[in-house]
């Protein structure tokens, strides 16, 4: 154990990347519950993955500005169909997100089947690279950030039907998958939102208290143990979750009385 590694300087922008992250995923994830779309976000983020190793495959320059271009026009394609079969095949939905998943992935894997960093850039989107952000990618991710919750709290997404909220879930998962990686969009979404689904009331702050204390959690354990962060804070989010359920469940036991849906 390295006491000495718990260096501000490094740990802070990261802790700061992981709270713009659940600012709009928290609410994103509630969403994705009550629609019955849990995997929507492996897929998408998964698109938006395959339009970064695309863009790189092409020699555009790494997180340059091109990038992240390739990467939105992926997620909202995919957002796209996403709208398009939820329209027709309602019923198969969940279904057609976990092959369009699967076809992302495979996609990406022959893309850079003959780059010999290949499999490392696959691994870096996959898990992220957290403790590597730096101002510029804050600064970026806060004005999405800021323009994502705006857009979701004054109901512009719900007035443009079906593509609203696919469109907005694109964008807010493009924004964070470069930073964080694809398993902690899928964590930061479903992991909060599932641990408090049974709150009637204060669901979104004990949600978001889940996923900051998931993130400080494993950030201090990465750096402690000199773990990789992206898994650990998978790890610590689950573990903050679980306890949270827990003890919400206990709770009437003990006569507390919990609101519940």
């Amino acid at each position: 154990m390295n006491w000495a590694a718990l260096d501000w300087s490094i740990l802070g922008p990261a802790l700061a990347a992981g709270l713009l992250v659940l600012a709009t995923h928290v609410p994103l994830g509630t969403e994705v519950l009550d629609r019955g779309i849990v995997f929507i976000d492996l897929a998408i983020a998964q698109i938006a993955a395959l339009g970064v190793v695309v863009a790189q495959a092409a020699g555009l320059p790494e997180r340059g500005i091109w990038v992240q271009a390739a990467a939105v026009v992926a997620a909202l394609l995919g957002a796209l169909l996403l709208t398009w079969t939820e329209r027709r095949a309602a019923q198969q939905q969940e279904a057609l997100i976990g092959v369009l998943f699967v076809l992302a992935s495979c996609v990406g894997i022959l893309v850079v089947a003959h780059n010999p960093h290949g499999g490392e850039n696959l691994k870096d989107l996959l898990v992220g690279q957290i403790l590597w952000v730096d101002t510029a990618q804050l600064a970026w991710l806060a004005a999405v950030t800021l323009v994502l919750l705006a857009v979701i709290r004054s109901g512009i997404a719900r007035r443009l039907g079906r593509f609203g909220f696919y469109g907005v879930f694109a964008i807010a998962v493009t924004a964070s998958v470069q930073l964080v990686g694809v398993y902690l969009v899928f964590s930061s979404l479903i992991i909060p939102a599932l641990a408090t689904r049974g709150a009637a009331r204060g669901r979104l702050p004990l949600a978001y208290a889940i996923g900051a204390a998931g993130y400080a959690l494993g950030l201090a354990l990465s750096a402690l143990f000199d773990l990789p962060s992206g898994a650990i804070i998978v790890c610590a989010l689950a573990l903050c979750g679980g306890v949270c359920a827990m003890l919400a469940r206990r709770a009437p036991q003990a006569g507390v009385s919990v609101p519940v849906r």
